[in-house]
């Protein structure tokens, strides 16, 4: 091992997420964690705090919440194969993605999105409708 490599024990939250590939880049992870998307065994965290094995981490991304489970502690940022071995998703995480999944595909059932835009005479008509 040379000077500038750390061990794999001391991992800091950002540089994971990265490896992980939960986002393209360490900069993008760490302005996650300063912005409260991450929370680490339930509270809020530094990018600079050290991976424990075991530990939860909830990551928000877009609309949904992504609860995992640290199984293994890495620097490097591999393949998507290998990244995947890093953590494991709890099965209330995935269940609650699906059901999250679901309401927002019945959502867009109840606001179709028109054809074309509204002429002059719809959206006279739609303006009247909104206004009383």
């Amino acid at each position: 091992m040379s000077k500038n490599t750390k061990p794999d024990s001391d991992v800091r939250v950002d540089k994971w997420l990265w490896a992980a590939r939960f986002y393209k880049t360490r900069a993008i992870a760490r302005g996650m964690i300063q912005s409260g998307k991450i929370r680490y065994n339930d509270q809020r965290t530094k990018p600079s705090k050290t991976v424990e094995l075991g530990a939860t981490i909830t990551i928000r991304q877009g609309f949904d919440e992504k609860e995992v489970i640290v199984k293994q502690l890495s620097a490097q940022r591999r393949g998507a194969p290998e990244a995947a071995t890093l953590y494991e998703e709890t099965p209330n995480s995935v269940e609650k993605r699906a059901q999250n999944d679901v309401a927002r595909k019945l959502n867009t059932l109840y606001n179709p999105c028109p054809d074309k835009r509204p002429d002059k005479k719809q959206r006279r008509e739609l303006l009247r409708i909104k206004n009383h």
